[in-house]
């Protein structure tokens, strides 16, 4: 009978997708900040009633963590964040977002702020498409028009979706085996 003393741990980072209660978005933030943990809260700045800008998430309740999955359970429990892991039970485990898909949302997040905005529902999905030219060069989504002006939609996980306006002529359609 051989005996294992050392742990298998997974030292794979992987992209977390979490809900945390209603106004927490930024102290969670500033926490994960202080503890030098990649994340992505999307936010913008906008002015309060004294003139003053100050940041506000866009989407409410929502965090995207990027660790192990050790230490995303070791922030709920030991960091004591406030936080509740989105769960895929279609594989029984934590949710993650794949690194491109989660790159690209937030790159057409950032470009959404001026261009585009958040979709609050799931759109009616078109061509697949490549974004060719621009700030979102390589950027893949999908494309949507709406009075006339063409999106490209990225989404993650059926969980939030962004679009952020594009000239037609900027996308290629992308062909799937």
């Amino acid at each position: 009978m051989e005996i294992y003393t050392q742990k298998h741990i997974n030292t794979q980072t992987a992209w977390y997708p979490a809900r945390t209660r209603y106004g927490q978005e930024l102290g969670v933030k500033s926490k994960l900040e202080s503890l030098g943990i990649e994340h992505f809260i999307p936010t913008e700045k906008k002015k309060n009633y004294r003139g003053k800008l100050k940041e506000h998430p866009v989407i409410h309740n929502m965090v995207f963590i990027k660790t192990t999955k050790q230490n995303a359970c070791d922030l709920r429990v030991l960091d004591n964040l406030p936080l509740n892991y989105m769960f895929d039970y279609a594989k029984h485990t934590m949710m993650t977002i794949p690194e491109k898909q989660m790159e690209d949302f937030i790159r057409v997040f950032q470009a959404s702020l001026t261009t585009g905005g958040l979709v609050n529902q799931p759109v009616s999905l078109g061509d697949r498409v490549r974004v060719i030219k621009g700030s979102l060069k390589g950027v893949e989504g999908n494309v949507l028009e709406f009075q006339g002006k063409y999106y490209v939609v990225v989404g993650l996980c059926g969980i939030v979706f962004a679009k952020a306006k594009i000239p037609l002529a900027w996308l290629e359609k992308v062909y799937t085996q």
